[in-house]
């Protein structure tokens, strides 16, 4: 079953991802209490501006990512220091990159993947560890716009059509 496993937030930029077991979601803004709904994350004022609502990631793909790390002598990251929102289970990276462009949902609400989230070096910078960028490549998930507000949980299924 393709499903949420874990929810983070941060308050404020560079500020350690928190974990929670559920959130509230808001078209244009987020999740309530991230960083980037408050307007406080590191590329919220950035131009051209991009959709931020929600990042998504694989379990798949991190654990991908921590045993390309491990062949390299390196530590891998905690879903955490990925620094997105949520991380799905039961996918693979290359299922999730094929949603860009496309509405999907997450627990019933809708949303819409807009791109590719390509890894940068803030994680590896914030985590203190190596080569995040690297090992993330193809893996670091996607950005997708709210198009609903609601509320998603850990375990809340993901689907591309809304199942009734």
């Amino acid at each position: 079953m393709v499903r949420i496993s874990a929810i983070f937030i941060a308050t404020n930029a560079g500020e350690p991802m928190i974990q929670k077991s559920s959130a509230r979601i808001f078209p244009k803004l987020g999740l309530d209490g991230d960083r980037y709904a408050l307007g406080l994350g590191a590329y919220s004022k950035a131009v051209p501006t991009k959709t931020r609502d929600v990042s998504l990631i694989t379990r798949e793909g991190i654990d991908a990512a921590n045993r390309n790390l491990k062949l390299l002598g390196l530590e891998g990251f905690l879903d955490n220091e990925t620094r997105r929102n949520i991380v799905i289970e039961g996918f693979s990276s290359q299922e999730l990159n094929k949603l860009v462009n496309q509405e999907f949902y997450l627990g019933g609400l809708r949303f819409k993947a807009t791109e590719l989230c390509i890894p940068c070096e803030r994680p590896s910078k914030l985590a203190k560890k190596n080569d995040f960028l690297r090992a993330f490549e193809g893996t670091g998930g996607i950005r997708a716009q709210i198009l609903e507000a609601g509320e998603i949980k850990l375990g809340d299924r993901l689907s591309k059509t809304l199942a009734i």
